[in-house]
C-alpha cells in the first residue's frame, strides 16, 4: 500500500515551491510586516501570490486571508483561475473549492481566503482578516482601498501583507519604500530573470519596443522612476491634488480626443480622457479609456463615455483626420455635441498653461490613471516621439482641460483686464498672467 504522505513528502523535496522558486521569489527571512516584490512584466509575481496563499493557508496558521487585485476580473482571472493562479499551485490533496457566487476560496482545513476589487474600497470596511497579497499595487486606482485593508488587518499573532508589482511612481508606492528597513521588505526584480518561462516571441518583442527606454527601466527592470528633469508635470503636483471622486454638481464636462491615424499593431493609442468642472473653475480628470482602437471603435468608446457621463460635448484634434474624426463621431451618433481643434502649435508649448494649473492646484485627478500619469511625468520639450511614442493620453488631457479652463481664463482675463481699446501697457497694469500665473509677466506673454 502506497503511503500517501510519503508522495507528498517527495514532492515537496524535488517540485515543491521552495525547490523551483529563485532565491528572490521566497519570503524574506526576518520578522517583516509587509514583503513588498518590485519587479518586471513576466517576473512571475502572480506565481509568488499564489503560492504565498496556499503556504499560509496550509500551515494552518492563517485562517482568514484576503486577496486585493486592482479590478474584480483580476482577482478572478489572474489570482484564482490564471495560469499561474491559486488553483493551478495548489497541490491535489490539499485543493481549495473555488465558490463564485462569495468571492471566496475554500481548503480542506477549513481557511477561507477572500476576493476584493481595488475598486470598491468599501467592501473592505468590516472584514478581519490575518493575512492578505496585493497585486499589482501600482494600478490601484483608489488608494483607500490600501487604508481599508490594514484596518481589516487585526487577526492572529502577526498579520502579514505581500505586495507584488510592477513599480509606478505612485505616493503609496514611495511611502512603502520609505519604510523599507523597518516594517517593510523589498525585494527586487527583472523580466529577464524568468526568461527560461517566457515565450520566445513575448521577449523579443518587449525587448525590441522597450530596451533603451524610459518606461522600459520600469516595466522590464522593476526601477521605480523619479521625476525627469524638464518635464512639464512633477507627479508631487498631481498627488498633491488628487481626490478619491469628483465633487456632486460639476457645471461642465468633456470628452477629449486624440485620435490615431491608424490601428494596426505599432499604431499609436487613441488618447480619451473624460474632464469636467465645477463653479469655483477647479477641473477634475474622470476617466481615461485611452487605447489601441480601430475608428469606429474609438468613436463608440467617446460617445458611450459622452452618454455615461452626461457630458456636454466632445472635443477632438483634427490636424491628422480632419473631417473624417466628426465623420466618425456622426456615424455612431449623428446628434452628438462636437467641436474639432486644430493644433496650430507644438505639443510642449499648448501643454504648458495646463501644467500651470497643476501647479496652481487646479486640476485633480479622481482616482489613479498610471498610464496616462508616467507620460506626463516624461513630457519634455524633446521628447523622442520615435522611442516613447506618442503620448496620446497627455494630448487628449490637454485638450479637454484647455476647452473647460483655459479658453475660458482667456475670455475672463480678456474682460477683466483689458479696458476699451487698452494695449500692452493696460496689460502690464494688470499684473501676472492668469494663464501662466506669474511665470511670465502680462507684458511679455504671448497668449491673447
Amino acid at each position: 500500500m502506497s503511503n500517501p504522505f510519503a508522495g507528498r513528502m517527495a514532492h515537496e523535496l524535488t517540485e515543491g515551491w521552495q525547490v523551483i522558486a529563485r532565491p528572490n521569489q521566497r519570503p524574506p527571512p526576518g520578522d517583516w510586516s509587509i514583503w513588498m516584490l518590485l519587479s518586471g512584466r513576466g517576473f512571475g509575481k502572480t506565481r509568488v501570490l499564489s503560492e504565498m496563499c496556499n503556504s499560509w493557508a496550509l500551515s494552518g496558521l492563517y485562517k482568514r486571508i484576503s486577496i486585493v487585485a486592482a479590478t474584480a476580473a483580476d482577482a478572478r482571472d489572474v489570482m484564482v483561475e490564471g495560469e499561474s493562479g491559486i488553483l493551478e499551485c495548489a497541490p491535489d490533496w490539499c485543493r481549495p473549492v473555488y465558490q463564485s457566487t462569495r468571492r471566496r476560496l475554500e481548503w480542506p482545513n477549513g481557511a477561507l481566503a477572500y476576493l476584493y476589487s481595488a475598486e470598491e474600497p468599501d467592501r473592505l470596511r468590516g472584514p478581519q482578516h490575518d493575512a492578505a497579497v496585493c497585486d499589482e499595487l501600482g494600478s490601484w486606482r483608489d488608494p483607500s482601498t490600501w487604508d481599508m485593508l490594514q484596518f481589516g488587518l487585526r487577526l492572529g499573532q502577526h498579520p502579514k501583507v505581500v505586495v507584488a508589482t510592477t513599480p509606478r511612481q505612485t505616493r503609496l508606492i514611495r511611502e512603502l519604500l520609505a519604510r523599507e528597513g523597518q516594517d517593510v521588505v523589498v525585494t527586487r526584480g527583472t523580466t529577464f530573470e524568468n526568461a527560461p518561462n517566457l515565450a520566445p516571441g513575448f521577449l523579443s518583442t518587449i525587448i525590441r519596443r522597450y530596451e533603451g527606454t524610459r518606461l522600459g527601466r520600469q516595466e522590464l527592470y522593476g526601477e521605480v522612476l523619479l521625476d525627469v528633469p524638464g518635464a512639464l508635470w512633477k507627479l508631487d503636483d498631481i498627488d498633491k491634488g488628487r481626490l478619491t471622486r469628483a465633487p456632486d454638481g460639476l457645471v461642465r464636462i468633456v470628452v477629449g480626443i486624440d485620435p490615431a491615424v491608424s490601428s494596426h499593431e505599432g499604431s499609436d493609442e487613441t488618447g480619451i480622457i473624460v474632464a469636467g468642472k465645477d463653479h469655483r473653475g477647479h477641473a477634475y480628470i474622470l476617466e481615461d479609456l485611452s487605447g489601441k482602437y480601430a475608428p469606429d471603435a474609438w468613436a463608440r468608446a467617446a460617445i458611450s463615455a459622452y452618454h455615461g457621463w452626461r457630458a456636454d460635448r466632445i472635443v477632438a484634434e483634427v490636424n491628422q483626420g480632419g473631417a473624417l474624426v466628426e465623420a466618425t463621431l456622426r456615424m455612431v451618433d449623428p446628434d452628438v455635441p462636437y467641436v474639432g481643434v486644430h493644433a496650430s502649435r507644438g505639443k510642449f508649448i499648448r501643454a504648458e498653461p495646463v501644467s500651470s494649473l497643476y501647479e496652481q492646484g487646479r486640476v485633480h485627478h479622481c482616482g489613479y490613471f498610471p498610464k496616462l500619469e508616467d507620460q506626463m511625468v516624461s513630457f519634455t520639450v524633446d521628447v523622442d516621439r520615435g522611442r516613447h511614442g506618442s503620448p496620446d493620453r497627455c494630448d487628449s488631457l490637454v485638450w479637454s482641460i484647455t476647452e473647460l479652463l483655459v479658453e475660458q481664463e482667456k475670455i475672463r482675463w480678456a474682460y477683466e483686464f483689458l479696458p476699451a481699446g487698452g494695449g500692452v501697457e493696460s496689460r502690464a497694469a494688470a499684473g501676472p498672467c492668469q494663464i501662466c500665473s506669474g511665470r511670465a509677466g502680462i507684458a511679455s506673454c504671448n497668449k491673447p
